[in-house]
């Protein structure tokens, strides 16, 4: 009985062997060239389908985490003042130019306790305060910022670290926001 098995198996892998494989349907269009037929275009929208899908996840996934709540100010004011210390620090390092304190902490409905701002010359300039910044307090405290934005046209980077949060500048945009204006009411002084 085996070699019954083997014989019919190996009669249908010659048949197999000697079919054509099956063409696709295309249809001429002008010029000559080939298009694919309504059956093939089928097929692209469900592939479009997935990476809308794809697309429709990463979004709600980015929604949620920007949903989620600044923590609250829970540093004490030792660690305050050293971690004003260190962004202060970190600015002078790459010599950042007319650094000013904005103190909030008695102003009411603040989102910090400081504002530390300063300007350079160039975005490089900008670039390389910020990071003497982040390097300097991670040195100093071991901290790292909860969030920072603006290296991408490094016009103005800001870097918050909750209770204090560092803005480098370029001049003109500085001149342009002035944001010791903003928060008059609070108290400033300059580095």
């Amino acid at each position: 009985m085996a070699k019954k098995i083997v014989k019919k198996s190996a009669a249908k892998s010659a048949k197999k062997s000697s079919a054509k494989p099956a063409k696709k349907r295309t249809s001429l269009s002008v010029g000559g060239k080939k298009k694919p037929t309504k059956k093939a275009a089928a097929k692209k929208p469900v592939k479009e389908k997935d990476v809308m899908t794809k697309q429709a996840n990463l979004i709600a996934n980015s929604e949620k985490k920007k949903k989620s709540k600044r923590p609250k100010k829970t540093a004490t004011a030792e660690q305050t003042t050293n971690l004003l210390d260190a962004i202060i620090d970190g600015m002078q390092e790459k010599k950042a130019k007319n650094i000013t304190i904005v103190n909030l902490s008695d102003v009411e409905n603040s989102v910090c306790d400081f504002f530390v701002i300063c300007d350079a010359d160039s975005k490089t300039h900008v670039e390389a305060i910020a990071d003497s910044v982040e390097e300097v307090v991670r040195k100093t405290t071991g901290e790292k910022p909860f969030h920072a934005e603006g290296y991408e046209n490094a016009e103005w980077i800001l870097i918050d670290y909750i209770n204090i949060v560092a803005h480098v500048f370029q001049k003109e945009i500085r001149d342009y926001y002035n944001l010791e204006a903003l928060w008059a009411d609070a108290e400033i002084t300059t580095a």
